[in-house]
């Protein structure tokens, strides 16, 4: 096969690999937003419930992976340790911003991940973005943070929990270029797998230091963790590592706004936490800039297959 047809067919292949990658990030932070529900329901603390549910996590996957012969080598675990030692910083950092600052602070530091992703998929990787992306991109960051301030009228920030914000966001956005430079080297699987072990193990100590308890989780509460364990590790990290090699960095980064979208929704259908007319129409906007974005990436993938099927079909006659 010349280098031309080897091309095309790697372009070809690129939009039914692209539609995947957007439906698994969908459901991913689908997934993501329901396990904040969970987390809530749950007495443990946040480190506590963390150490728990990726440990219940790694133990399930891990004796899945091992009844197939399946297992973690050391170097995949070696090549995965950035992303899980910066996985298991984010959950601290974030914790800690939620304890020291206001929810507002936290979340809207938080939601600002997609502007750093996408200027790194621009300079270091070499994505495309139009303007009618980045458009639609700081439409759906405006509508979350219209919806978390309008949603909140509590709590004192303080300039340390900022910063711990700060940690987080910068941890969040380093857990995702890592896995999206592990392809190649380690799968999706893989890289999910030990950084789940990684963050278990950092987070049980780091829960004692800040003083939550480590007793061991009631019948009905690790059914919960199980549930977490399978839906925000499986569903959402295991899928989400795995889209996000086959989308832009910065898409799969915009797509996690959806996150406090669905945990508020979640929240007002099951735990009668109300929503105000503001919140109501923010997050209708920012769901259609979301998808928006998401129809366009699919029709430009899908163009240019048919643009090199085109130009391979005008070659060969």
């Amino acid at each position: 096969m010349s280098s031309q047809a080897a091309a095309t067919a790697a372009t070809t292949q690129s939009a039914p690999d692209t539609s995947r990658g957007l439906l698994a990030a969908a459901i991913a932070v689908t997934a993501w937003g329901a396990s904040g529900i969970i987390a809530k329901w749950l007495p443990q603390g946040a480190m506590t419930i963390a150490a728990y549910r990726f440990a219940a996590y790694f133990v399930l996957i891990g004796a899945w992976r091992a009844a197939r012969k399946q297992y973690l080598s050391w170097e995949a675990f070696r090549r995965s340790i950035p992303g899980g030692l910066l996985l298991a910083a984010d959950v601290a950092f974030f914790f800690t911003a939620i304890k020291l600052t206001t929810v507002v602070n936290a979340t809207i530091v938080g939601a600002l991940q997609p502007l750093i992703l996408t200027a790194y998929g621009v300079r270091f990787l070499g994505e495309k973005v139009r303007r009618s992306d980045i458009t639609l991109g700081l439409v759906a960051l405006a509508g979350v943070i219209v919806i978390v301030v309008a949603g909140s009228n509590s709590g004192k920030a303080s300039l340390l929990g900022d910063l711990a914000a700060l940690g987080a966001l910068g941890c969040w956005s380093g857990y995702f270029i890592f896995a999206k430079r592990a392809h190649g080297s380690v799968s999706p699987t893989d890289y999910t797998l030990a950084a789940a072990l990684i963050v278990a193990v950092t987070n049980a100590p780091l829960a004692l230091i800040f003083g939550q308890s480590l007793a061991w989780p009631s019948t009905n509460d690790w059914f919960w963790l199980l549930v977490m364990a399978l839906g925000a590790g499986l569903l959402g990290h295991n899928l989400m590592n795995w889209s996000i090699v086959r989308i832009p960095l910065w898409l799969g980064s915009t797509m996690t706004l959806l996150v406090p979208i669905v945990s508020s929704a979640f929240a007002w259908l099951l735990l009668d936490e109300p929503l105000n007319a503001t919140q109501i129409i923010a997050m209708v906007v920012t769901v259609v800039a979301i998808g928006t974005l998401v129809r366009a990436q699919s029709l430009v993938t899908a163009d240019i297959a048919v643009s090199t099927d085109a130009a391979e079909f005008t070659d060969n006659i």
